[in-house]
């Protein structure tokens, strides 16, 4: 993969641009010819099946990779705990990605307060089950402190870059990680709606053109209501080159 991974959430490919897609089989195979990385965000409301996710594993190149969103049963619905049972079951579902798993993204809901105690619990509990990248988008600013990275950065865990900024000011940048940096742009100021304007692309292109080169980032745009989510990924994708 790429130093910097831009990707979609979800792999639809909007009319408008699918001559900037090669063939393929499928819409994922043919998505897959010119990102190298995409989010799936079905499985925070509905499970998939083992045989699924194998399914897509094998529908694209060998370095292409998934980001896989925690389901709201876990995240939501639990609050992160006593979940051992969701848990188990989500991560044998994607086992079936394979060597094609990328990471997992764990969204909170905005009333999740930083309870160190029972975060930490979860945590460990992850690790005990995999060693998979994990990515946190929290958006309490409870979230957006000091004690919160040390908390993430003692469990390898990387903090989101969340498009609007949530509640931390200018800690909204990505915690610093060495394990994984991932941006995640909803659009704005209309959230899932909104374009990026050129000016803010090129700032964060110049962003991720300066991280170095051992620290493995992904950007995903999740403004897909419109299709922009594919037109903003292809720009910046052509920015960094």
């Amino acid at each position: 993969m790429p130093k910097v991974a831009v990707g979609c959430a979800g792999w639809s490919i909007p009319g408008a641009y699918r001559d900037r897609f090669a063939d393929g089989d499928s819409v994922l195979a043919r998505y897959a010819t010119r990102f190298p990385a995409v989010e799936i965000n079905s499985s925070f409301y509905r499970p998939h099946q083992r045989a699924t996710y194998a399914r897509w594993a094998a529908a694209v190149p060998r370095a292409f990779r998934f980001s896989v969103k925690i389901p709201k049963a876990i995240s939501h619905e639990r609050g992160l705990r006593q979940c051992g049972p969701e848990l188990d079951a989500f991560l044998e579902q994607t086992a079936g990605l394979g060597s094609r798993l990328g990471g997992y993204l764990l969204q909170l809901p905005p009333s999740l307060v930083l309870d160190r105690r029972s975060v930490s619990l979860f945590l460990r509990m992850v690790r005990r089950r995999t060693d998979a990248r994990l990515a946190l988008e929290p958006r309490h600013p409870s979230w957006f402190s000091e004690a919160a990275d040390e908390l993430l950065a003692r469990h390898a865990v990387g903090r989101v870059h969340a498009d609007p900024a949530i509640g931390g000011g200018d800690r909204e940048e990505p915690a610093p990680s060495p394990v994984w940096r991932y941006w995640r742009w909803h659009g704005s100021p209309r959230m899932y709606y909104s374009a990026y304007p050129e000016a803010k692309l090129q700032a964060l292109a110049r962003v991720l053109q300066a991280l170095p080169a051992a620290t493995p980032a992904w950007v995903i745009f999740d403004n897909t209501a419109h299709g922009h989510a594919t037109a903003n990924a292809l720009r910046l994708q052509q920015l960094m080159e």
